[in-house]
């Protein structure tokens, strides 16, 4: 007998983090604080049915993001990331000549 799991992929979260960041969300990647794995959000486990969203890392399980919305307030705790990493689209100014890292974040583990 198959169970489903408890959570969707984290284009589920898509929507709520592209309205407090206003990029589209479903390309943003970071790095576990836990185990250290690199993954686009998309990858990340969304769980919805709480009281707000929360996504977990595929790979360890731990917290990576928690996201609650309330009548005045939208409280985001992204303190199980290492870095999240929005790319810029291409031909935008933004991206002229910025330096540093790519694709690996701020700092190596």
């Amino acid at each position: 007998m198959t169970t489903e799991p408890g959570f969707l992929d984290g284009n589920a979260a898509a929507g709520d983090l592209e309205s407090l960041f206003g990029a589209d969300m479903t390309m943003a990647s970071g790095r576990c604080q836990g185990c250290g794995l690199r993954m686009r959000l998309a990858e990340a486990h969304a769980y919805l049915g709480g009281p707000g969203t929360v996504l977990r890392c595929p790979g360890c399980e731990d917290v990576l993001l928690r996201m609650v919305r309330s009548p005045g307030d939208l409280w985001l705790d992204a303190s199980g990331l290492d870095y999240l990493r929005l790319p810029v689209a291409a031909g935008c100014a933004h991206d002229a000549g910025a330096g540093g890292p790519r694709g690996d974040g701020p700092s190596a583990r």
